[in-house]
């Protein structure tokens, strides 16, 4: 009797691997450089309730102000705040390219539990984030069937740090819900239809499988920050925001700033008792990172540049103008003097 339930256990665990998805390459296709990193994101559909802590946790990131800046949340917020059943949180991770394509670099780590499956652990656990086939592979299993408890497996979340269209982007991974349609979802990201298909390798729409990773690039706000800062390659994606500079400074994305960051002064460095550089414009009376001052016509704003080894604030004045200069008059005199 024991040996028929061990042989239709078996049975059964085969028989979902048998019906599991076929992977088509591991990761999102990169073509950047060999190991080259970047920040990206996916989105992690919780199967049951659980919390912030929780989800950090699963997928070792390592600062929870991190996890709760990609959900634009606060970075005071409790982490054992309820995160509801088949709510999607946005995951950051670092992703490094290689032979063309991108994955998370060595993390998440997962714990075999009792009773998992590669099929089990890809599906559920991770919410087809990955395919069984990709953890195989990058952790040399020989047999999907044969996993022991307590081992260590590396979950490689698919990724890309390629610019999309000659535009820098934050690569999201997406998985496809029952009944979406590649319209739907090029609305739901702002992104377009025909680049959501060139860059997953769709010939047709018809072509989109559902509960599989789609590579959707977000697109991120420009900044002022140079070259040489320490954060250099920081991007943030529309409806996010990231603490930099030590966690002084935070930075969001919107549209509604023209799609530039928009970077101020962070309550997270306040109310952790951090002590930060002065954030004063150079050349400015009273202007501070994110405070601007002007009048009707023209405007100056403190902005954001970076920061320094020596723990040093970058800043810089951005001037700009709102009024259009009237046209000369006909005896060489301004337009508005004649009207005086």
């Amino acid at each position: 009797m024991g040996r028929a339930v061990v042989l239709a256990c078996l049975s059964v665990v085969l028989s979902a691997l048998a019906l599991a998805p076929a992977t088509d390459a591991l990761g999102f296709t990169c073509n950047s450089p060999p190991e080259t990193t970047c920040r990206a994101l996916v989105g992690y559909i919780s199967p049951n309730t659980t919390t912030f802590r929780s989800i950090q946790t699963l997928f070792g990131v390592k600062h929870l102000r991190s996890l709760l800046a990609a959900n634009d949340r606060s970075p005071t917020l409790s982490p054992n705040t309820t995160v509801r059943a088949q709510e999607t949180v946005f995951i950051p991770f670092t992703c490094r390219c290689s032979n063309g394509t991108g994955t998370s670099d060595r993390s998440p780590v997962y714990t075999v539990q009792k009773d998992d499956g590669l099929y089990y652990i890809a599906s559920s656990v991770f919410s087809y984030l990955v395919v069984y086939q990709d953890i195989q592979l990058v952790n040399g299993i020989e047999n999907a069937n044969l996993i022991e408890v307590g081992q260590k497996l590396w979950i490689p979340l698919p990724c890309s740090c390629d610019e999309v269209d000659g535009n820098k982007a934050v690569h999201y991974a997406h998985v496809v819900a029952e009944g979406s349609t590649v319209e739907q979802i090029a609305e739901d990201f702002r992104v377009s239809e025909k680049t959501l298909m060139d860059l997953n390798g769709l010939a047709s729409a018809k072509e989109l499988m559902a509960d599989k990773a789609l590579d959707v690039p977000l697109k991120a706000c420009a900044s002022k920050i140079h070259n040489d800062s320490l954060d250099a390659d920081l991007l943030v994606p529309n409806g996010a925001y990231a603490l930099t500079a030590n966690n002084c400074v935070r930075c969001s994305c919107g549209s509604a700033n023209n799609w530039t960051l928009l970077c101020q002064p962070s309550e997270f460095a306040s109310s952790s008792g951090s002590t930060c550089p002065s954030m004063q414009c150079s050349g400015a009376h009273d202007l501070y990172i994110g405070n601007t001052t002007g009048t009707s016509c023209s405007s100056t704003t403190c902005s954001y540049a970076g920061y320094t080894s020596q723990n040093t604030i970058l800043t810089t004045l951005d001037n700009e103008s709102s009024c259009a200069a009237l046209p000369p008059s006909p005896d060489g005199r301004a337009a508005a003097m004649q009207r005086r």
